[in-house]
Order: C-alpha cells, then sequence, then structure tokens
C-alpha cells in the first residue's frame, strides 16, 4: 500500500471514529485528493463531494469564491483556498474539507510564486487554518505532495489538532 493509500485509510477510519464527512476544492491536483480517498472501499460513509475547480471561474461558480479576490491577490493565495474551503462545506454540508491551489508548474510562476508554491486550507465547523508551502520537484511530484499534505492535515483536525503543524 503506497503512502497517500495508507494516508486515506487513516482519515476514513477518523472520520469513521468522529462520525463526520469530508468534502475537497481542488485546483493544481485536479481531483488527486478526492481520488486518493475514494479507492479506499467503503469510502461513500465519510467522502461527501469533490469540486475540481481548475479555473478561476468555477471557483466563483461552484464555491462562490467571489471575483474581486482574483484580481486582489490572485488565486493561489490564503484568502482564495478559504474562501474555497467554506464554499466546499458550504455546497456539500460536510463537517471537514480541504481546498488547494497552487502553482504545480512546469510554468505559470512568479517571482512572488514560482512553481511549487502551494496553497492548503482545512476546515473544521467554522474554523479554517491555512498554509503556504514551497514542494520541490516537477509537476508530479509537487501534486504528490500537495496531497500528501492535504490528507496528513486532515488526520490532523479529525483529532481536534492544528493540521499544519506536526
Amino acid at each position: 500500500m503506497d503512502d497517500l493509500t495508507q494516508l486515506a485509510q487513516t482519515l476514513g477510519e477518523r472520520l469513521l471514529a468522529v462520525q463526520a464527512q469530508v468534502s475537497t476544492a481542488e485546483s493544481c491536483t485536479g481531483g488527486g485528493i478526492a481520488e486518493a480517498i475514494t479507492r479506499i472501499p467503503g469510502s461513500s460513509a465519510w467522502f461527501e463531494a469533490g469540486y475540481v475547480t481548475y479555473s478561476n471561474r468555477q471557483k466563483t461558480r461552484q464555491l462562490d469564491v467571489s471575483p474581486v479576490l482574483f484580481d486582489q491577490v490572485g488565486a493561489v493565495s490564503r484568502e482564495v483556498v478559504e474562501a474555497m474551503a467554506r464554499g466546499a462545506q458550504a455546497r456539500s454540508d460536510a463537517k471537514f474539507s480541504v481546498a488547494v491551489s497552487g502553482v504545480a508548474g512546469p510554468d505559470g510562476g512568479s517571482a512572488q510564486k514560482p512553481v511549487g508554491t502551494v496553497w492548503v486550507c482545512w476546515a473544521a465547523a467554522e474554523h479554517r487554518f491555512a498554509h503556504r508551502y514551497q514542494f520541490d520537484g516537477d509537476r508530479d511530484a509537487v501534486r504528490r505532495q500537495t496531497v500528501k499534505a492535504a490528507l496528513e492535515g486532515l488526520i490532523r483536525l479529525t483529532r481536534g489538532e492544528i493540521p499544519n503543524q506536526g
């Protein structure tokens, strides 16, 4: 069993233990977090919905992210992933959500947001925790590291811990 499958299995066990469901809001991972979660048999008991909102337009349409944010701070930002996480929770009624937006590469980076920059936001009820990562490697490596960080943070969140510490 690979590390992502093991993390998804652990997440499923935790969600069952706390009788809660999770939803995902993904941009740079293109559904990779939802795919990892749904590898696990029985995941319909804890996985509510996955939103792949690659374009800013879809972040607005599907998750109610204010279009003003894209002009003010850009899609790869704390504010946008927090809004995405909030939107995923509101649309799905899941207790937990995770949202990701980043620059997976090989192009699209800037001096302020180089390739490998990823924002992740984990949400539980009304609480949101966002963290900026700077991952190394090619596109696949950045996406895989993002999925791993998202799952690890969700596991911590289901334990009542701060997701981006530990």
